[in-house]
This record gives structure tokens, sequence and C-alpha cells, in this order.
């Protein structure tokens, strides 16, 4: 019998324990195994929930129970998420996370953690939500050279931008509408800020360099200065706008940034909308790959969570494979202003796509005084 614990109880944790519980038949005949959830972790008691007396408020509780091999983590936010992970793992625990916020700042030491006590560090739903991708990228694509990902990573803004195409709406009315919707938190900056896409960034590109870029040390832009006339303006010209993760790897170096990007209409990325996600992965061998499907809400993340769990009990009886990442150095960054590519411009005289050219060479074109605005061209 595998007994697993759960921290945290909000949408993606009960999500979670629903996953286990609904498909637990399946999942065990797959298995050959049967599993248990022992605990959930809140500050919150549950009376109502069918999974109410499985709720304990001491973290020692779970810590201290060896029976307990597997930690599902979706507390969100670095702490006590973080310290909690880390108790576990050092406690010969194996944990799988949801929590891109943790990965993207700890992922080194926690691997390294992880490695040293003969468990394993999971994070399949940190990125794309219940997409498949990590695992594919980790696994799948092993024998590939990873050089380019381009991603809509964040649903939010996602969601913002096709309402403002599709329904002639300024920035503030879609985000009013998805904060109704309750696509879009109270307090959204997170997601339009281009914080959440930069995380996911950054654990994408640690898969395809080995290296963790911090978020400190990339370009983040958000969309809060998109306008309906940028939108309207690209879509005469055939593009759509949509908010990108972007991270590449060349002659050593490492290039991240999350930023809005024109996509031309017949790019697979361009005819993504609404709340889903969708990344394009460039491989030496294999080409160009694309991951699709919904990158948030309670049960899809909850899949990914629970496809984790059930990768951790099918290989309980090998040896885990290291994360293997290291911090990225300040030489293993390339220079941003560098960055090279077309440029859709918005001006007074008119609306244009420029050749190739650098960030320092856009930064001169966008202070001309009849630039309204500059985007990049995926």
């Amino acid at each position: 019998m595998i007994s697993i614990a759960l921290l945290g109880f909000g949408c993606v944790g009960s999500g979670t324990a629903e996953v286990l519980t609904e498909n637990k038949k399946i999942i065990e005949e797959r298995l050959g195994c049967e599993y248990r959830i022992k605990y959930i972790l809140d500050l919150r008691d549950f009376p109502e929930s069918p999974f109410g007396s499985l709720v304990v408020h001491d973290f020692n509780a779970i810590l201290q129970d060896e029976e307990v091999s597997i930690v599902a983590e979706m507390m969100g936010g670095s702490h006590p998420a973080y310290d909690f992970t880390k108790a576990c793992l050092e406690a010969g625990k194996n944990v799988v996370t949801s929590n891109k916020e943790v990965v993207a700042k700890f992922g080194v030491e926690l691997g390294e953690i992880a490695a040293k006590n003969g468990v394993r560090y999971m994070f399949e739903a940190s990125v794309g939500g219940g997409i498949p991708v990590i695992r594919p990228m980790m696994t799948d694509l092993a024998s590939n050279k990873i050089t380019k990902i381009n991603g809509i990573l964040n649903g939010t803004t996602n969601y913002i931008l096709t309402s403002m195409r599709d329904d002639a709406k300024s920035f503030g009315e879609a985000l009013g509408e998805a904060q109704r919707l309750g696509y879009a938190e109270a307090n959204p900056t997170a997601d339009v800020g281009g914080f959440d896409t930069a995380r996911k960034t950054v654990i994408l590109a640690a898969i395809a360099s080995g290296k963790l870029v911090s978020t400190d040390n990339i370009h983040i832009e958000g969309i809060t200065e998109i306008t309906l006339a940028d939108v309207e303006a690209a879509e005469k010209l055939g593009y759509h706008i949509k908010l990108i993760g972007h991270a590449e790897v060349k002659d050593g170096k490492i290039l991240a940034l999350v930023s809005p990007m024109a996509i031309p209409s017949s790019n697979p990325l361009g005819r993504i909308d609404d709340v889903f996600n969708g990344i394009l992965v460039n491989a030496n061998m294999v080409g160009e790959v694309m991951f699709y499907g919904p990158g948030a809400g309670k049960l899809p993340t909850a899949s990914a969570v629970v496809a984790d769990i059930v990768d951790v009990i099918a290989k309980r009886d090998f040896a885990p494979t290291p994360l293997g990442w290291v911090s990225a150095e300040a030489s293993d960054i390339a220079d941003f202003a560098e960055y090279y590519c077309r440029r859709m411009v918005i001006s007074a005289a008119g609306n244009y796509v420029t050749e190739e050219m650098t960030e320092t060479e856009a930064a001169k074109l966008a202070a001309k005084s009849d630039v309204i605005s500059v985007y990049r061209v995926l």
C-alpha cells in the first residue's frame, strides 16, 4: 500500500484528491498495486468534504510518518512550500508539485537534495497545466538538442487578448470580464505583468539547457500596455498579438524573455485562443513539435500532478534520475540587446513589418516621433 500526502487543498489540491479517488480503480490496475491518500495538510477544515477526515494542520504529522512515501505540494508561493518540500526530500520522501514559483527559484537545490536522498522531485504540472510537456521534453526528446521554445503559457492573458481581438474590448474591459469569469485573480499582476509566464519560461529553458536562469535576469514585458488599436492594426497585417515565453540555446548561451509578440495567422500559436496554452519546441533531429491543451484549471492541472505520482509509483524499484540542473552564471546568458527578429511597427504614418533587427536597433526605431508601438514578430 502506497501512502500519499497532499499539501494544500485549494483548487489543484482538491482536484488531485478527486482524480486519485475517481480514477483509483483504473490507476491501481495499471500500477499493479494499491495506494491511499493518508493526509491532507491545510490551515482550514473541510467538514462537508468527503476528504475532511484526512485533513491535518501540523506538517510534522506527515514528515514524521514513515509510511508516507509520496508528497504532492500544491500550496503556491515560495514559503512554506519550499521549506516543506526540502524537508520531505531530506526525509526520503518523493515530492511532486504544481508550484512553478518554487521550481523556478529553487529547482537546482531541490533536484540536488532529491538525488542525494535517492528520491524524485517532479513538476509536470508546473508548466502547461494539463498538457504533458515536461516529461516528453525530458524523455521522448532526450536524444535531441532542444534549440528553441516558444509558448503561450498563461491562459489568463490569452483569454484577455482573444477578447480584445474578437469582441473589440479594451484591455481594461477584457480584464474585468476575465475576473468576473474566474479566469483572472483579483490582483492579476502575476499574469498580466508576465511574471507567471517568466517562471514557466525559465523552467522550460532549464530543461533545454540544463541551466536554471533566474527570472531576475530575463527580459519580462506583460500585456498592460497593449491597446485595442494595436490589436486591430496587427489583424490588418495578418498577425495576432500573443504573450509569448521565448527561450533558445545558441552557441552555448541561453536567451529567455517574455513579451507580447505579433504571431502570423499561419503560425500554430496564432490560432490558440481563449484560456488554452500552446508550446512549440524546436529540436535538432525531430524538428518542430507542438503541445496544446488546457493550460490551467482544477482537473487538468490535477491530472498532471497525478501523472507524476503514477510515474513515481511505477518506477519505485528503479534508481531516480537526477535532475542535473545547475544555476546559470552571467556568462551563460546571451546579450538581450543582440536578440534578433523582425518587428511590427504601428506608427502615425502607417503600420508595417521590418526586416530582422536587434533590440538595440529596435529601441532606436521606437524612439522616432511617429512610432506608436513596436512588437517583436515570432
